[in-house]
């Protein structure tokens, strides 16, 4: 099936929004098609209407970015969509206010009031996340990422990780094409690409049930890994002085205050050693190691982040010195899931520890879910939300869990 693909410059304002192209330059790349779906939607003879009416009711949509903060906070606490839609919230907002509504503003002939409303601005944006496609960039390109593009037709596709067919590119047209056989009166799957839980949520308001997402991962904050190191280097020294047998003549107090130094001069080594992991680009305070089913996909990231906070003092300055002269380090440590056992005890332990900090951000356990699941009764009770939240949830926590078996 090829279809006209609904971009910027199919719609009847094209030529204007080619001409002031540098003028709607924005973080998203979208404001020139959410301006043409704007202008499109109130023009009384649009030829995109038909299309415009296949689409979902606009105020029903179910993105996280419509639930109230409450019900967003207590459903989806620890899973990383909170702090993912209020990022969303606030470059929606400053993108409409700083581009969008003066562009309608100056061209009020082409802009009917009914479609200059933040609101309606948010439903286009959440549409535009859910039902559009980005043309992916060739192998050698370093350009900033195609502008999204409507795609008639080819959006009514539900998605599934063992999706039967998905979308293919050429110079002259789009074509879904099916990636194996698909049977008389069996639904046809697209795949979005390969996105965790939390991904589909935030983006489409919805989550494959557990196990079905086999793309599904958990996030482990960087600083959650530093914070980890720093509680344990505190608890090395909290049992230290928790021994009350000291030799005959030691001045207690002496005692405590040069373990309390000690204490600080550890935190001191680790945050130098955070500052150098930051410097070689391996961690940053909003990043996030992330795990999935049956393998680490920032495998370098973590791996260098538990060595280097692991390293005795004198070897790290030495890596740090041969790192000054751009020296590669090998390391014979995977991070594969399956070796994760094999890794050095310093390494688990501070894995271990960084996982059990993560799953303490969440607002129930893992039990609580895993009783609601196998309860059909109590599971049909639930809101759509409410299901989609917890199929979220228990998908991290399972993986997290494992983590913690290859651990212990």
């Amino acid at each position: 099936m090829a279809a006209p693909a609904k971009r910027a410059r199919t719609c009847s304002i094209s030529g204007l929004l080619e001409r002031e192209r540098d003028a709607l330059q924005s973080l998203s790349g979208w404001v020139p098609l959410l301006l043409a779906l704007l202008h499109e939607l109130q023009a009384p003879a649009s030829p995109w209407s038909p299309y415009f009416a296949l689409w979902p009711e606009l105020g029903r949509l179910e993105h996280p970015m419509f639930w109230p903060e409450e019900e967003r906070l207590r459903l989806l606490k620890g899973t990383g969509v909170p702090e993912a839609v209020e990022k969303d919230l606030v470059n929606i907002r400053s993108e409409y206010y700083s581009i969008v509504l003066p562009f309608m503003e100056a061209h009020s002939d082409l802009f009917s009031p009914t479609v200059r409303s933040l609101e309606l601005y948010h439903q286009l944006v959440a549409l535009v996340m859910a039902y559009s496609f980005q043309e992916p960039l060739e192998e050698d390109e370093e350009e900033e990422p195609n502008s999204p593009l409507m795609v008639p037709a080819a959006d009514i596709l539900n998605h599934t990780a063992s999706h039967n067919a998905n979308l293919e590119y050429s110079a002259d047209s789009l074509r879904m094409v099916a990636t194996q056989p698909i049977r008389e009166g069996h639904e046809i799957f697209n795949t979005y690409g390969q996105m965790a839980n939390w991904q589909l949520i935030h983006m489409y308001g919805f989550a494959e049930p557990y196990p079905n997402n086999t793309n599904d991962t958990a996030d482990i904050q960087m600083v959650t890994v530093r914070d980890a190191a720093l509680q344990g280097a505190s608890a090395h020294s909290s049992l230290c002085t928790s021994d009350s047998s000291h030799p005959a003549g030691v001045d207690v107090s002496s005692l405590h205050h040069f373990i309390g130094t000690k204490d600080q001069t550890e935190k001191l080594l680790l945050h130098e050693r955070w500052d150098f992991l930051c410097e070689r680009e391996m961690v940053g305070e909003e990043g996030a190691f992330v795990i999935g089913c049956e393998e680490v996909l920032t495998e370098e990231e973590l791996a260098t982040t538990l060595k280097v906070l692991c390293m005795p003092a004198e070897e790290f300055r030495d890596y740090k010195e041969r790192a000054g002269w751009g020296e590669e380090e090998t390391e014979d440590e995977s991070l594969a899931i399956t070796n994760i056992p094999k890794l050095r005890e310093s390494w688990k332990q501070l894995l271990r520890d960084s996982v059990l900090l993560t799953l303490q951000t969440y607002a129930t356990d893992l039990k609580t879910e895993q009783d609601l699941l196998s309860n059909k009764e109590d599971y049909a009770k639930l809101s759509w939300r409410e299901q989609q939240a917890l199929q979220v949830r228990y998908g991290q926590k399972m993986i997290l869990h494992r983590l913690l078996e290859l651990t212990s």
